[in-house]
């Protein structure tokens, strides 16, 4: 970390103490403190821009998978295991290539192709959204939609180094946050820690695209 300034070490400490601190009240399984505390650094390094975002993803992407799967969010399931796990493995190598110190160059959209892209994602969120309505046992359909489409061109931008990824992500993460309230108020045991997760990334977005 000799490359990072003092307000970013910061952070990522305050995020640590945060998972901890939240996680040891709320008597969180080990499994649960581990998908939190690997997403937490996961969103930091990525705001960074440190490859080592991709590892503690991989872990993370596992993790997350099955506790989505557990609550009836079964595109956020698909997503993770058929999406996250390989673009994991590619961004990897990808940003290997465009990198300095562990930390990677980042570049800027076209403002008309940066509007196509969110055009075309409400399409899909639509389309998608039908599709897993069709799903018997599917909870929230539309949310599940939207955050599914917009992770993954979140994602596609994230790889290819765009900063407009964390524009999608600030929206990606407002939508998360109400999809676990819901599933919170309707009784699921791992709603309180994903929604204080999925606000710290939120945050985070932010601060990314900062950064």
């Amino acid at each position: 970390m000799k490359n990072w300034k003092l307000y970013e070490i910061i952070w990522l400490a305050l995020f640590l103490v945060i998972v901890i601190v939240l996680s040891a009240i709320s008597k969180e399984s080990i499994f649960n403190f581990s998908v939190f505390l690997t997403g937490v650094l996961c969103v930091v390094l990525a705001a960074k821009g440190n490859i080592w975002t991709y590892v503690f993803g991989m872990y993370n992407t596992f993790g997350y998978a099955y506790l989505s799967y557990t609550n009836g969010l079964f595109g956020e399931m698909g997503l993770n295991l058929f999406f996250f796990v390989p673009m994991n493995i590619i961004g990897y190598i990808m940003w290997r290539k465009h990198i300095s110190k562990q930390v990677v160059d980042m570049r800027k959209l076209k403002a008309s192709t940066f509007s196509f892209i969110f055009i075309s994602c409400i399409a899909s969120i639509v389309g998608l959204g039908y599709l897993l309505s069709l799903i018997s046992g599917q909870n929230t359909p539309f949310i599940d939609a939207t955050t599914n489409v917009l992770s993954i061109v979140a994602t596609f931008l994230m790889i290819l180094r765009y900063k407009e990824q964390w524009v999608l992500y600030m929206v990606l993460n407002i939508f998360t946050v109400i999809m676990w309230i819901i599933r919170f108020r309707n009784g699921s045991p791992d709603g309180m820690i994903m929604i204080v997760m999925w606000s710290a990334y939120l945050v985070n977005s932010i601060y990314g695209y900062y950064t």
